[in-house]
């Protein structure tokens, strides 16, 4: 749906209401400028919704998986911004 701006402006409420499903496209002089859609929440992981799928190497944890990281952690605290 096409609609310009001083209607959009008025009419806003309306508009909002009436076409959540397909959007609305606001006009101006004739060339479209913006698009109001429809709004989707984003769908959130339940708590433990990432069980058995991650596998942590046995090593993670060791002192010399420790030292690399602190090495470079180190290293790149020493360059510059």
């Amino acid at each position: 749906m096409l609609v310009n701006m001083l209607e959009a402006k008025n009419n806003l409420s309306s508009l909002a209401a009436t076409e959540r499903e397909e959007g609305v496209i606001l006009v101006r002089d004739g060339k479209p400028v913006a698009k109001i859609v429809p709004f989707t929440p984003a769908k959130v992981q339940p708590p433990g919704g990432w069980k058995g799928l991650v596998v942590a190497s046995p090593d993670w944890d060791s002192p010399e998986s420790n030292a690399e990281i602190a090495a470079m952690l180190e290293e790149s605290a020493q360059r510059p911004l």
